[in-house]
């Protein structure tokens, strides 16, 4: 058994395949609007958007858990700033050794961007 996958909810399934395949530069496999869902490659571990039910919408704008790697996080940082995304926290060195700063997809889903190279060398 292994995570093949990861989903984040949103309202607006367009808005958010733009954000992650444009600014973030995820690799877009597929989308049903129909059902209120695309893929995309994210490394070993995919990651999915989902417009939940109309019960279901505590589910969207939350801290996500969800870290993603970057080998540069200054500059993915300054890159991201420019193409408006909003950062919860900017880059931070944290107590433990870790190096990471905090954004906001267009939801408020906050996820981890993660320089991993600065605590495994």
């Amino acid at each position: 058994m292994h995570i093949a996958y990861v989903n984040i909810f949103v309202s607006d399934l367009a808005r958010s395949i733009e954000f992650y395949q444009e600014k973030l530069g995820l690799e877009f496999e597929f989308s049903s609007p129909k059902h209120g869902y695309a893929s995309f490659k994210a490394g070993p571990v995919g990651l999915g958007i989902a417009v939940p039910g109309p019960d279901e919408a505590h589910l969207i704008a939350r801290h996500t858990g969800l870290g993603m790697d970057v080998t540069d996080l200054e500059s993915e940082y300054e890159r991201l700033t420019e193409l408006g995304v909003i950062f919860k926290m900017p880059p931070t060195k944290q107590p433990w050794g870790g190096f990471i700063a905090l954004m906001a997809d267009p939801d408020g889903n906050v996820l981890y961007l993660d320089q991993t190279s600065a605590v495994h060398g």
